[in-house]
């Protein structure tokens, strides 16, 4: 049937295209059974009509006098017969489901976006400016007029965006613009008059402020040029510092910048003669063509000149500066802006005034808090990693050229047979680098780059994130593909891992010491899995795999395949997050994420932050970082782990794990005493499992007891009121914990569950009662005989708390099969969107939420609020046999943070998200 243009039931009934393709004279048509007419049918065979008895399919010579075609038990006249048609039945009876999308609490949305179905109020002055909480998370989009997607903003504009809010010293401001690749948006600063105390001028996609004292503050959003979705983030005091990038409060020298030519655009003497320096009120100072150049720019005689050429979005009006020598460090640094989008240049920036300082080495290790719930810096002061250790990772493949990833590889396989699947172009071959899992236009998970991450991504590179076992290196196999991966290719994978006989004809140089699966669905663990993990963990592999994100108890593979390790996920309060499975199999509890809140008030979700790619640009794809949240995200914390014990001592097996983990030496009790089904034997403490391998080789490290807490600070915002702390010792030794208090009448720290030397679990409370709106710092101190640590606390007081409101939010029901899409769009209440679909035809559904502020008719974009029941990143499939009306999951807003600064945007297209262009309205959503 190749080339026959398929029918929709519509255009075969009406004839209105041309789509039916004629045979054998005139005599015979032909539908294909591809054109299936809408979600809930199903090809049910073809049928020869007019055709006697006794013809031979696929054709018949035969005329009858009224002409039928029988489709779905249909008849009408006008086609000629005889005709060959595909038979359509239904998949089964229609169901209806629902649930409830949870914005977190400290979520905000910009009042005057671009998406006209959203609420408006604008927000373009001091004076307009929008009171909002701390700390907080804020969604919005700003534009110069002319540019940017149709919607509300497109021809008048919306260059500024204001917001009031009270702030505490040391507090982080950042500002990921979502569409740098296009636009350019700067963050200010301004005091309680509306002066400028700092701004960030950066030409990428992340601007970053620290508040210098406690006050109240003006937060600006303003474009420089073009269109862009941003997320405005407000964290806590003594999270991390903020990161580099062009700020009026750094030290520089007013009037000067250094500048590199691009040596690839013109020659040396092509630069000497036509350079931009010969422009009016620019010099040089020193310097060469073919090196560094430093700039004088004479902003005294000629400012905002032709050199920075500042258009109307990105001028000083609005903006009052505290001194005249602000002022010039602002016109350097809009020249410098104008510098980094010329052409010819390859580096622009100010001429910084450096004293000696110490920096943190991996930019975004401070956002990492799950590593120190497992008491992984301790376990690091043991082991690192050794580069003869290898831990397969068997996922969907991974972005090898990562710049995280340099260093820490060794050759992989790519196991998937089908090329479809594969997305490659061909069956198995021996490149596992990651081409991308999109379907539908929405962007790929890249899903086993972000475990990867985890495992070993490279530390002390002074970019990104650290890997829990730096030192190891990672053999990336990939058996996950478009629609997923097979039992059979995952378990050649397996064996190729283990160095055993496998489809590839080959075997790794070094088999695998340990092996992780962030993969699974339903059903119990078959032979092929269960045969290939037996003969890997015989030859000597320790095998982590993830629980599962259906919040489940029923058997799911490999989860519940015996001779593996199964783990589940917690949040940063080391409880079992709303996803996680569980069941009698699970053996160990790590940290999954929980992006349905903000529990150390960093401003950031409390996912896990990983290495990750982005090919919803056009162009090739491009590196960052992004919080995930899953199982698939706790099991590499696992596995990174017993990497470290394996590099600590070699004589690791499989049953010593087994030994250890029922003994208590490897984890904290987080449940049950001894083994429970939430958590297994409790939660992954990496130091205790690293001295339990340096033990088993009779060595005892040197006692070096410390104090540690987490989480290391806590937000109540403005509606909870307890939190619990945990203390522990992150070493061995003698430890007591003497005191444990708090600074501020209203807050109080209870023990919980504490053992003799008062280390465990502490409840920490808030009292609001009587105290006036506003915002509130303390400080929790828990004293011991070795040292002391203090927890920032921040909580809000409001006497109006309506929760979350991340905007105006699409449900989109997406059929897995056929890409249709169903769209409900539900009011918010107190943090809640409540959802419906009724009616919805038999298939296999995805359920994705998000808000469309630039009105490009994509949600999810960067920038933008996303969620999915149950995890954006792996969706579950939802059906008549699954569906009900308590499908609840979260949003929050889509942040990605950069591999490293850039001097200027490039010509590529915005991300894109979930396509609602083509989505039907549903008017079935509860009120």
């Amino acid at each position: 049937m190749e080339g026959v243009r398929g029918c929709t039931l519509e255009e075969f009934k009406s004839q209105s295209v041309r789509c039916a393709q004629n045979d054998v004279a005139n005599e015979a048509y032909i539908v294909s059974y591809e054109a299936v007419p809408r979600s809930g049918w199903v090809f049910d065979g073809w049928e020869g009509v007019g055709c006697p008895e006794d013809s031979v399919a696929p054709f018949c010579d035969y005329e009858v006098s009224q002409p039928y075609v029988d489709f779905t038990n249909e008849t009408w006249p006008g086609v000629p017969m005889p005709a060959l048609v595909a038979v359509f039945k239904r998949a089964g009876p229609d169901f209806s489901l629902g649930g409830s999308i949870a914005a977190p609490a400290s979520t905000v949305v910009d009042s005057d976006t671009n998406d006209p179905n959203a609420s408006f109020a604008s927000n373009d002055s001091c004076s307009m400016a929008a009171t909002i909480s701390n700390p907080t998370a804020i969604g919005g989009y700003i534009n110069e007029a002319g540019t940017g997607a149709s919607g509300r903003s497109l021809a008048a504009g919306d260059l500024d965006d204001y917001y009031k809010v009270e702030l505490l010293a040391g507090q982080i401001i950042t500002m990921a613009v979502a569409d740098f690749q296009t636009g350019d948006a700067d963050l200010y600063l301004h005091d309680s008059n509306c002066v400028v105390v700092d701004g960030s001028l950066n030409t990428d996609q992340t601007e970053s402020l620290t508040v210098a004292s406690a006050g109240v503050y003006f937060v600006n959003a303003r474009v420089y040029s073009g269109a862009t979705n941003y997320v405005l983030v407000i964290g806590n005091a003594n999270i991390a510092n903020a990161t580099g990038g062009m700020r009026l409060s750094s030290e520089f020298v007013p009037g000067q910048a250094i500048m590199n030519y691009d040596r690839k655009m013109k020659t040396a003497q092509q630069l000497s003669t036509q350079s931009i320096t010969a422009k009016a009120g620019v010099s040089v100072l020193a310097g060469a063509a073919d090196r560094e150049v430093l700039l004088e720019l004479d902003l005294s005689t000629q400012p905002l000149s032709t050199m920075s050429n500042l258009r109307p979005a990105a001028n000083a009006d609005g903006l009052t500066f505290s001194s005249a020598q602000d002022r010039e460090k602002w016109e350097t640094l809009m020249a410098i802006k104008k510098l980094r989008k010329t052409e010819s240049v390859a580096h622009a920036g100010p001429n910084y005034i450096r004293h000696a300082l110490a920096i943190p080495n991996d930019e975004f290790y401070p956002r990492q808090w799950h590593y120190p719930l497992i008491n992984l810096p301790a376990a690091w002061d043991l082991e690192t990693g050794k580069s003869s250790v290898i831990v397969a990772n068997i996922d969907t493949g991974m972005l090898l050229n990562h710049p995280d990833f340099q260093g820490q590889l060794i050759a992989g396989y790519d196991f998937i047979k089908d090329p479809a699947t594969a997305n490659d172009g061909d069956g198995i071959d021996a490149n596992p680098d990651d081409p991308g899992d999109t379907e539908g236009g929405a962007p790929s998970s890249f899903h086993g780059t972000h475990v990867g991450g985890t495992i070993a991504a490279r530390t002390n590179n002074n970019i990104g994130i650290a890997g829990v076992a730096w030192g190891v290196k990672i053999m990336p196999l990939r058996v996950l593909g478009k629609g997923g991966g097979t039992d059979y290719d995952i378990a050649q994978s397996v064996r190729y891992a283990a160095g055993l006989a496998n489809d590839s004809g080959t075997l790794p140089a070094r088999r695998a010491d340990i092996m992780n699966l962030s993969l699974g669905g339903d059903g119990p663990c078959g032979d092929t899995t269960q045969n290939a993990f037996n003969a890997a963990r015989n030859a000597g592999v320790i095998i982590v795999v993830a629980a599962g994100n259906e919040t489940s108890g029923d058997q799911k593979n490999p989860a519940w395949c015996d001779g593996v390790v199964s783990v589940s996920a917690v949040g940063p309060q080391r409880k079992l997050t709303s996803y996680s499975n569980f069941g009698p199999k699970t053996d160990i509890a790590a940290p999954g994420g929980a992006s349905d809140f903000d529990t150390d008030g960093d401003g950031f979700p409390d996912g896990v932050l990983s290495t990750l790619g982005d090919d919803s640009s056009a162009g090739a794809i491009t590196f960052n970082y992004k919080y995930y949240d899953g199982t698939s995200m706790a099991a590499p914390h696992v596995a990174g782990v017993f990497a470290l014990m394996k590099s600590a001592n070699s004589n690791v097996t499989p049953d010593f794990i087994d030994q250890q983990l029922a003994a208590g030496n490897l984890t904290d009790e987080i449940g049950t005493p001894g083994r429970d089904d939430k958590f297994g034997y409790g939660l992954i403490n990496a130091q205790k499992a690293v001295t339990a391998a340096l033990n088993l080789g009779g060595v005892e490290p040197v006692p070096v007891p410390k104090l540690t807490v987490t989480p290391t600070s806590l937000n109540f915002g403005a509606a909870i009121s307890g939190l619990e702390i945990n203390a522990q010792n992150g070493s061995t030794g003698n430890l007591q914990v003497t005191t444990v208090g708090a600074n501020k009448p209203w807050l109080m720290v209870t023990p919980l569950n504490v053992d003799n030397q008062s280390l465990g679990s502490y409840r920490v409370s808030v009292n609001r009662s009587g105290m006036a709106d506003g915002l509130f710092s303390g400080q929790i101190s828990v004293q011991s005989s070795v040292n002391t640590v203090n927890v920032p606390v921040i909580m809000t007081v409001s006497s109006s708390n309506d929760g979350g409101n991340a905007g105006y939010i699409y449900v989109l029901l997406i059929n897995a099969t056929t890409g249709e899409t169903l769209e409900a769009s539900p009011p918010v209440s107190a943090g809640t969107y409540a959802y419906t679909f009724e009616n919805v035809p038999a298939g296999n559904y995805e359920i994705v939420a998000g808000t469309d502020s630039d009105n490009d008719f994509f949600i999810c974009d960067p920038g933008e609020a996303c969620g999915a029941y149950t995890t954006v990143d792996q969706p579950r499939t939802v059906n008549g046999n699954n569906a009900g009306t308590n499908l609840d999951f979260s949003v929050s807003y889509e942040i990605s943070l950069p591999v490293t600064s850039a001097n200027s945007g490039t010509a590529e297209q915005p991300n894109r998200g979930f396509s609602r262009r083509a989505a039907t309205p549903m008017r079935s959503v509860a009120p």
